[in-house]
């Protein structure tokens, strides 16, 4: 996958759909992070077309079918409007900063007999289901499955944009908006995309004690590990239990129903 001067993927390789809405250049040294999307639309192609329309407040540089073919609406210079709300560490609004790739997928899946429902009322069959849990949630349902051409696509542009642009992060819709987004969703192998195109290691396995308690009143949890990051969600409760998922600069990275960073005094393992 190449990417031109004009920061247009090479010619051939994808469908143009116009989307002149977008006109805002990225600022120095800007894009450095790709977020991963889900479309929840029912094809690609009329993802792409409903995300270019002038009256819809909402773009992404490219949307992924689920045969590979890729369109592009935004130029990878210029700004789109994936991100919505969002935070990650001491950054706000991520379509300043972020390239924005939507994949064609239906989201979370409601088993009815032998079918599996969206949202917008399409079937699915069993063998694109699968049954798993959100980094975000506490109990597993149905999530749509994303193709092996799609997510060998996705790759390929995310190693295309690392090497063409200043990537230093790859992030899903769910971490910068955690609690409003869910995607791209457990179907989608973000980990392992990450650690593979930037050595970006976060698997859970990794971490030793993987479980811990609550031992301070309230335990605020934060964005990022420092006592001025903005807060994920609620304090953690006394007692409360916890998955430690990274350690770094004497705070620990855990789960209950959310995930975000927490002083590390004020957790017990569970040896």
């Amino acid at each position: 996958m190449i990417i031109k001067d004009n920061h247009w993927l090479e010619d051939g390789k994808y469908i143009e759909v116009k989307c002149p809405k977008n006109q805002q250049v990225f600022g120095v040294n800007l894009p450095d992070t790709i977020i991963i999307h889900y479309t929840v639309g029912s094809t690609a192609k009329s993802s792409a077309e409903y995300l270019a329309r002038d009256d819809v407040k909402a773009s992404a540089h490219l949307v992924i079918g689920r045969d590979g073919v890729i369109y592009q609406l935004v130029p990878f210079n210029i700004a789109a409007w994936h991100a919505g709300e969002s935070s990650y560490g001491n950054r706000t609004g991520f379509n300043r900063y972020s390239i924005g790739i939507e994949l064609d997928n239906a989201g979370p899946l409601t088993k009815t007999g032998s079918s599996f429902i969206s949202s917008f009322g399409k079937a699915y069959p069993e063998n694109e289901a699968v049954l798993a849990k959100h980094r975000n949630e506490s109990t597993e349902r149905y999530w749509h499955t994303f193709s092996e051409v799609q997510i060998r696509t996705c790759t390929d542009i995310c190693n295309a944009l690392i090497s063409k642009y200043n990537i230093k992060s790859i992030l899903g819709h769910e971490e910068i908006c955690p609690g409003r987004k869910t995607d791209p969703g457990p179907a989608f192998p973000l980990d392992k995309l990450r650690n593979d195109l930037l050595n970006d290691v976060r698997q859970d396995s990794d971490i030793k004690p993987t479980h811990g308690t609550v031992i301070a009143s309230l335990l605020n949890i934060r964005q990022t590990p420092s006592a001025t990051a903005p807060l994920q969600a609620n304090p953690i409760p006394k007692n409360a239990a916890v998955t430690i998922l990274e350690e770094k600069d004497g705070w620990l990275r855990v789960r209950t129903e959310i995930e975000g960073w927490v002083k590390k005094e004020y957790i017990q393992p569970i040896k």
